[in-house]
């Protein structure tokens, strides 16, 4: 017995006046805004200077979507050189066909080179960035619901997906009968879509679960998404009816999960690393103000320690942190948050001091093996890394790549 027909669009392109507007396109911006904005506020709870995630994205997007379309052309090359194939049509991504291996593997290039200029981790953005791009994947997954495709076989569960014949002579619209009326397949189908959008917003909720329960980090928070995401890919992929590549009558791509998954799994035995957060440094080496910080009515900045404004050399009061330049800005206005010009990673603990007290931490920081100062003040010649070498230890063997959220093919 059939409980819920769910019905599919018979239209996936609208037209502006000459401008085409596909709800495959729209599915995949959006995915891509959800996966922003949720790694944007978690690399700002790590110390992340405001808004680096358009820095990170402008690299990741190209590269994901790139790294994307060519793990789907190269993996499935009869569509466009096979002996009925048309290889233009490898340009038209519009029209489906984005890999999730290759827009991780592209995105963590992208992702890497961007990491690099503004000094932080990689492993840092990976983990990060590893619960929203499951949701974004999910969002992605209506663009397939949009073109009538990647769906399961016939079912007769009391659930299943009503598909439409797509007229490949108008692309994005369902062939219509005499009447004007969409033509269906007949029969219902396995929402593999809807399944898989399913699927990774619980990976998030993992990912987020297991995050605060073990204090992931050195990207295993990454690998926990990797992970979860590969298991429910592998039966959806079994589901899946969409001509693809075979190997020993079972599809690339079922294999593809499981060594990826294998990969992750080791790599969360083996890797072991607390959270990682970040302390943003001028070009000098020296702590920025916190964003947001807190501005004394006296125009002092206090001591952690005794709760009392000490004067500097200058008559201000001051952290010492700077030389008698005090971390809090005394002008009465919101402060607004200065560049980086790189990052040290530093403990959770370290961290909480530095908000609330402007200092640069002292101590050896977490995952790391650079030099750090026993007592950082202006005029001393201590060398400050401010690059992602300098946070190398943070970042060492974090073989989990970062990308932005595209659909699979």
């Amino acid at each position: 017995m059939t409980l819920a027909a769910i019905p599919s669009p018979a239209t996936a392109v609208w037209q502006l006046g000459p401008i085409p507007i596909r709800a495959y396109a729209l599915c995949i911006v959006l995915g891509i805004v959800v996966a922003s904005a949720v790694t944007e506020y978690r690399l700002r709870q790590r110390g992340v200077r405001p808004w680096a995630v358009l820095d990170i994205a402008i690299w990741a997007v190209p590269f994901g979507i790139l790294g994307a379309r060519l793990y789907h052309v190269i993996s499935s090359p009869q569509a466009y050189f096979g002996a009925n194939g048309n290889p233009i049509e490898a340009f038209y991504i519009w029209q489906g066909g984005l890999g999730i291996w290759g827009a991780v593997a592209g995105g963590a290039v992208g992702a890497w080179l961007a990491a690099r200029q503004l000094g932080i981790p990689l492993s840092v953005v990976a983990d990060a960035l590893a619960p929203g791009l499951p949701l974004a994947q999910a969002v992605g997954r209506f663009g397939n619901w949009f073109n009538n495709e990647l769906y399961g076989g016939p079912t007769t569960l009391p659930w299943g997906l009503q598909v439409h014949q797509m007229d490949r002579s108008n692309p994005g619209q369902a062939l219509r009968d005499p009447e004007g009326n969409p033509v269906l397949e007949p029969g219902l189908y396995h929402p593999t879509f809807l399944y898989e959008a399913i699927w990774n917003v619980g990976v998030a909720a993992l990912v987020l679960l297991a995050e605060r329960r073990w204090k992931l980090g050195a990207g295993r928070a990454f690998a926990v998404y990797v992970a979860g995401y590969t298991a429910g890919r592998f039966w959806i992929e079994i589901m899946r009816t969409d001509p693809a590549n075979e190997f020993f009558g079972v599809r690339v791509n079922v294999f593809t999960s499981v060594l990826i998954f294998l990969g992750a799994l080791v790599y969360l035995v083996r890797v072991r690393g607390p959270q990682q957060f970040l302390v943003p440094l001028d070009a000098e080496g020296r702590p920025l103000p916190p964003v947001g910080a807190s501005t004394p009515a006296d125009g002092g900045s206090t001591d952690a320690g005794s709760g009392t404004a000490e004067p500097t050399e200058s008559g201000a009061a001051g952290s010492g942190a700077t030389g008698g330049v005090s971390q809090i800005d005394v002008s009465g206005k919101k402060p607004t948050a200065e560049l980086a010009a790189g990052y040290r990673v530093v403990t959770e603990e370290q961290f909480r001091r530095y908000e609330s007290t402007g200092e640069l931490p002292a101590e050896t920081t977490a995952g790391t093996d650079t030099e750090t100062d026993t007592e950082t003040t202006a005029g001393t010649d201590t060398e400050t890394d401010t690059g992602t070498d300098g946070a190398a230890g943070a970042d060492a063997g974090t073989g989990a790549g970062t990308g932005t959220g595209k659909t699979g093919s």
